[in-house]
């Protein structure tokens, strides 16, 4: 299967592109270890795949309304950062 047509099925399945679902899984997988760990967010960035911290605070927050260390302590919102899988 081509790399194009992988895209299209998959996104005609999931109803969103594969790099769109991979930053929410990632975003997901970082989301529940920040509200249920002390760990750093500089190793949970790591951990999900960002060589950069800034550059996960940054995605981070596009992606859940919030930074990750305003989510950690519960603040913000509820808006869209409720820890859904993506594919909810």
């Amino acid at each position: 299967m081509s790399r194009s047509a992988f895209a299209e099925r998959f996104t005609r399945v999931l109803g969103m592109p594969p790099m769109t679902y991979l930053t929410r899984w990632r975003m997901y997988v970082a989301a529940r270890r920040l509200r249920e760990s002390a760990v750093p967010i500089g190793r949970i960035a790591a951990e999900v795949g960002y060589e950069s911290e800034s550059t996960f605070s940054r995605a981070f927050a596009r992606e859940m309304g919030l930074a990750p260390g305003t989510f950690r302590r519960g603040g913000g919102p509820p808006g869209r950062a409720v820890l859904h899988s993506p594919s909810q």
